[in-house]
């Protein structure tokens, strides 16, 4: 146990990417107090809004979204008022935007720097792509899943629950479209990628774990060497899908 213990330590951080619903936090949550890492979800808000020297509740409206409650709000006063927004410019607003990524962007990598972390969304999983000593999971489960979580968790009905999840879908997906050109549900992105539609929230802790492990014991492996391909000796015979062409 000591010795799988040590070969986890070697890990820096574990990001998070989920599905609104799909109970991705919670898994986050467990594995966190399981390994008795830094659990960094709603933190990275609370330090952003630290750093920008603004409110919780503007950082919070740009979280995990394109555009946050600024840029937004500018786009209705120019289509409502238009006459008040002569000489106005959108880079003020969309500036904050910018602003809000690059924070969050030196917050996540102090948090893999500092090790030992449970990172939630905010794209870490693209931030920190090229590090070998970090784990990225994906989280998912079927609409009717989440829908039954949502309702169960937050005590709202299944018209509320399925619209709150539509929305967080939409912002999620567009965060990750704009800022880094790539889409959350891309599975190259992750090391491994979980489905809560029959995997228990523990279960799921307990595979993410051992999944740690393995990446880890690979750290002194040259990257160049790894891959589906290590150690297999080619195939005994011709592959038996491979049919002559005819004609």
């Amino acid at each position: 146990m000591n010795q799988n213990i040590q070969t986890i330590d070697q890990m820096r951080a574990i990001t998070i990417s989920r599905e609104y619903g799909s109970g991705g936090g919670e898994i986050a949550s467990r594995l966190a107090r399981h390994l008795r890492w830094q659990l960094i979800d709603h933190e990275i808000v609370e330090r952003v809004a630290i750093e920008m020297g603004t409110s919780l509740g503007a950082a919070e409206a740009h979280d995990e979204r394109t555009e946050g409650i600024l840029a937004r709000t500018f786009k209705n006063l120019q289509s409502l008022q238009p006459a008040y927004m002569v000489g106005a410019s959108s880079e003020t607003f969309l500036r904050n935007e910018e602003t809000y990524l690059k924070t969050v962007s030196h917050i996540v990598h102090a948090a893999a720097a500092q090790g030992h972390v449970v990172i939630v969304g905010r794209g870490s999983q693209m931030l920190l792509a090229q590090q070998r000593d970090i784990l990225h999971v994906r989280v998912i489960a079927p609409f009717e899943k989440r829908v039954d979580y949502v309702m169960k968790r937050e005590s709202i009905d299944r018209t509320a629950a399925e619209l709150r999840i539509k929305m967080k879908d939409y912002d999620r997906t567009k965060h990750l479209e704009t800022a880094f050109r790539r889409k959350p549900e891309d599975a190259r992105l992750y090391d491994i990628v979980l489905s809560t539609a029959y995997l228990d929230l523990d279960s799921a802790v307990e595979i993410i774990t051992l999944a740690l492990q393995q990446k880890a014991k690979q750290l002194s492996v040259k990257t160049d060497e790894l891959g589906p391909a290590l150690g297999l000796p080619p195939y005994p015979e011709k592959p038996a899908d491979f049919h002559p062409k005819v004609g």
